[in-house]
Parts: structure tokens; C-alpha cells; sequence
């Protein structure tokens, strides 16, 4: 594989959308929209996932995401976090589109509360709906190549398997289910949920991910808009290592000079 002659003319496209950035950031658990709009400036982010259901569209007394991030400069992508049934989650998806019209979507329907895993019955059954209505779900979901090709034959424009519990941090956890997911897949595979630090985006990356969903790697950071432009950074480099292609492991030491010929 070839890498490209210019990295940034890298895009990837999801629904017919096409950006540059491959990295997706959250609006959660930032001490407030300042900080959370400066983390997404320094991450070059160009979508930014939104909880529809914690998000503030009625009360003038309250501040607004859209007064700080310009929804004209980045794309909202409406999540359903905190949903545990597929029907939470597509009456909270039609309402999101009512509000502003969004078809691109995150669609994620939890098991439970302690794992935040997603129960795929639910997270199945509500991409069949969505996507008859007319809604572009990207999906998260397990790390389970079988359970990934169901969703995208029902109708999943993208791809979003977890690589750790939401929030852990743990990093990635199952290096070879995502890569199989990555290699059985025709739309985009983005890891979502599990990333901790700048090493474990370069890693999903350079398993051929399209891209990495985060947030409480950044929001949580001591400095969350350095963080941002580390991961930044971070995924950048794992793009490049999956185009150069890395050497292959060896189980013995190789001499980096020829040991034949020596005085």
C-alpha cells in the first residue's frame, strides 16, 4: 500500500459526507462550552457528537453549544446516550431531527448502567427503524465482526465499535476483532468509547480504522486542549503508519547492519 502524496488530501467520506479530520470529539464532561469549544478548535475535529437528551434547546437562561461551537463550521452528529431501549432511542432521534433537521446520526442503545455496553438486540432493531425513516445511523457498537456486517445489511452507514467500556480509558482491548471488523466492512469503521491517551488513537488507526470517536479522553485530561491537539496528532501518525505499512515482527533480533563482510 502506497501512502498518499499529501496526508491532509486523506478524506473519508460517511452518507456522502465527506471530511478531512478523522477524528471525532464529544461535548460532555468539560467544565464548560469554553473549554469544550477550544478542545474542539485544537483537535481539528469537524464533527462533534451532542446528547440529544442532555442537551440545552428550551431555557434562554442557560448557555448554549451552538453559541459556541458554530454548527455551520462543524457538523452535529445527535447521539442517543442514556437510551437502554430501541424505542428511547428513535422517539429521541425524531425529536432530533424535528429540532434541526439531522439525518447523519450516532445511534447507541445500552445494556446497562454499569458497563454502558451496548445491548445489540435493541441497537439492531433500532437501525432497521431508523434507517426505513429516512435516518443515516452510525452505529455503536461491540466489537463483534458478525454483529458489525448485521448492521450495515440494516442499514448502519458507519461502523463504531467500542474499543474499551465508555469512559475507562483502558485503550483498546481486542485488536483483532476491530481489525476484522475493519477488513469485512464496505462503510466506515470508527473505534468509539475505551481511548485514554494519544497511543490508543495511533493504534486504532493503524489498524485501518476510517477514524476514533472520543471524548473523556480530552474532557478528563489535566489540560484538555493539549490533549486534543496530542490526539490530533495521534491520529494523523496512525493514518500514516497503516499507509506506509509497518516491517514485519520478528521473533529473533535482525542486525540493522549486515554482519557478513566484517573486519
Amino acid at each position: 500500500m502506497n501512502a498518499p502524496v499529501n496526508i491532509s488530501a486523506d478524506t473519508w467520506t460517511v452518507a456522502g459526507r465527506t471530511f478531512t479530520s478523522r477524528l471525532i470529539v464529544g461535548t460532555g464532561k468539560y467544565k464548560d462550552f469554553a473549554q469544550n469549544a477550544a478542545a474542539v478548535e485544537a483537535s481539528g475535529a469537524e464533527i462533534v457528537t451532542v446528547a440529544v437528551r442532555r442537551v440545552n434547546i428550551s431555557d434562554p437562561n442557560q448557555p448554549v453549544l451552538m453559541d459556541y461551537i458554530d454548527p455551520k463550521k462543524v457538523t452535529y452528529l445527535p447521539n442517543t446516550a442514556g437510551c437502554f431501549t430501541a424505542e428511547d432511542a428513535i422517539r429521541t432521534l425524531r425529536l432530533a431531527r424535528e429540532a434541526g433537521g439531522w439525518n447523519l446520526v450516532k445511534l447507541e442503545v445500552l445494556g446497562e448502567a454499569k458497563t454502558l455496553y451496548p445491548n445489540m438486540v435493541e441497537t439492531l432493531r433500532a437501525t432497521e427503524v431508523l434507517a426505513k425513516e429516512g435516518f443515516e445511523p452510525m452505529v455503536y457498537c461491540t466489537d463483534d465482526p458478525i454483529a458489525a456486517k448485521q448492521l450495515e445489511d440494516a442499514g448502519a452507514v458507519a461502523i463504531m465499535p467500542l474499543g474499551a467500556p465508555i469512559g475507562s480509558g483502558l485503550g483498546l482491548q481486542n485488536l483483532v476483532t476491530i481489525r476484522l471488523i475493519v477488513e469485512g466492512a464496505k462503510v466506515p469503521v470508527l473505534v468509539d468509547a475505551g481511548v485514554g491517551t494519544a497511543s490508543d488513537a495511533a493504534e486504532a488507526m493503524e489498524l485501518g480504522c476510517d477514524g476514533v470517536l472520543m471524548n473523556t479522553a480530552i474532557a478528563e485530561a489535566k489540560d484538555p486542549v493539549l490533549m486534543a491537539r496530542a490526539m490530533k496528532s495521534a491520529v494523523e501518525a496512525g493514518r500514516m503508519a497503516y499507509f506506509a505499512g509497518r516491517m514485519q515482527k520478528r521473533r529473533y533480533a535482525d542486525p540493522s547492519s549486515p554482519l557478513a563482510g566484517l573486519i
